[in-house]
C-alpha cells in the first residue's frame, strides 16, 4: 500500500492586472476503498472563501472569486495519499446483452453510453471492427479497445491541446493521456459500454509509465455485476495503485482541475508544476509553461487551459 506525496502548483501571472476572477477547482481526491486520504491542504491567492459542492457527477468542488485587481492566482494542492487498490481483477462474464437493463434504469448510464458526434465515424467502426467478436466480454472488449490504442497510436508531448478533437486525433493517431481517454471513450461508447473520463495523478514506479509523475488521464468502465473498473490506454494497464484518482465526468471539460473567467486586457502565462514523492524518497517533478494572450477589453478567458498544461 504504498503512500504519495503530491505538490500541485498551478499558477496565472498577467502582465497587467485583472479583476474578478471567478473560478472552480476539482482538485479534491476521491475518498474510497482504493485511496485514503491521509492529509490534504489547500492555499489560494489573497486566501478566497471557498464554497463547496458536489457536482452532477459526484465529485467534490469548489468556487471562489478574486474580485479585486491582482497580478497572479496561484493555486497550490499538497496531498498525502494511501493507495490501496482494488484487489484481483474480477473474473466477469457479462457480454453487451447484460448491459441493456441497468442502462436501461440508470439515466446516467445511457448518456456515458452515448458516443460524441464526429467525422470520422468509419475510422471508429473499422477499430471496432478489429477488436469485436460476438463471445467477447465486456471486459475483454475494454481491454482489446485500449491495446489497439496503446499499439497504433503514438505518445507524442505537444502536438495537441485541450480543444483537439477526437477527429484529429484520429487523423494524426497521436497524442497523450486525454487524447487516448477521448479515443478510447468514443470506441466504448460506440459499442455500448458505459464509460467516463478520469483525471488524476500517476505515481511513478520501478517499471516506468508514461506520463508518470504528472496529472494523467484515464477511462473507467461499467461491468455489469461489478461496477465501474478503470483502465489506462496510455500504458494499456488497468488502474494500478499508481493511480491517484480526482475527478470523473462526460470529458475533460466535466474534469479540468481549474477553470474560470476574468475580466482585465492583459496577457496571461500559465505555469504547472507538479512533484510526487514516493515513499522511498525518490520524487519526480514536472513544469510546464503556457502563454495565453487577451487582447480586448473586459474579456472573459477560459481558463480550462490548464489542463492542456497539466495532464500528459
Amino acid at each position: 500500500m504504498p503512500v504519495f506525496k503530491i505538490h500541485h502548483i498551478t499558477k496565472y501571472s498577467y502582465n497587467r492586472p485583472v479583476i474578478e476572477s471567478v473560478n472552480q477547482v476539482r482538485i479534491y481526491p476521491v475518498a474510497s476503498p482504493q485511496q485514503e486520504i491521509l492529509n490534504h491542504e489547500i492555499t489560494i491567492s489573497d486566501a478566497p472563501e471557498l464554497f463547496f459542492f458536489i457536482d452532477y457527477w459526484g465529485n467534490r468542488c469548489a468556487d471562489f472569486s478574486i474580485i479585486q485587481p491582482h497580478k497572479e492566482l496561484m493555486i497550490d494542492s499538497r496531498l498525502i495519499v494511501r493507495t490501496m487498490g482494488g484487489g484481483e481483477l474480477p473474473v466477469s462474464t457479462t457480454t453487451l446483452k447484460d448491459l441493456q437493463e441497468p442502462i436501461e434504469k440508470d439515466f446516467k448510464l445511457l448518456e456515458l453510453s452515448k458516443p460524441e458526434e464526429i467525422k470520422a465515424t468509419d475510422a471508429i467502426q473499422e477499430i471496432i471492427n478489429n477488436v469485436t467478436a460476438h463471445d467477447k466480454t465486456v471486459m475483454q472488449l475494454v481491454e482489446h479497445c485500449s491495446a489497439y490504442i496503446y499499439q497504433h497510436f503514438k505518445y507524442i508531448k505537444g502536438i495537441t491541446n485541450i480543444e483537439t478533437t477526437v477527429d484529429e486525433i484520429l487523423e494524426h493517431r497521436s497524442g497523450v493521456c486525454q487524447d487516448f481517454a477521448h479515443v478510447l471513450l468514443q470506441l466504448l461508447r460506440t459499442i455500448g459500454i458505459p464509460s467516463r473520463y478520469v483525471s488524476g495523478y500517476i505515481c511513478p514506479n520501478k517499471n516506468g509509465m508514461r506520463g508518470e509523475g504528472a496529472t494523467h488521464a484515464w477511462v473507467e468502465a461499467y461491468v455489469p455485476g461489478y461496477g465501474w473498473i478503470g483502465i489506462d490506454p496510455t500504458n494499456n494497464v488497468w488502474v494500478t495503485t499508481h493511480h491517484v484518482k480526482l475527478a470523473v465526468g462526460r470529458n475533460f471539460q466535466d474534469c479540468s482541475p481549474v477553470k474560470g473567467t476574468f475580466k482585465g486586457i492583459a496577457r496571461q502565462t500559465l505555469s504547472v508544476y507538479v512533484s510526487v514523492g514516493y515513499e522511498d524518497g525518490h520524487v519526480f517533478e514536472e513544469i510546464n509553461n503556457v502563454q495565453m494572450e487577451v487582447t480586448e477589453m473586459a474579456v472573459t478567458a477560459d481558463l480550462l487551459a490548464a489542463e492542456e498544461a497539466q495532464q500528459q
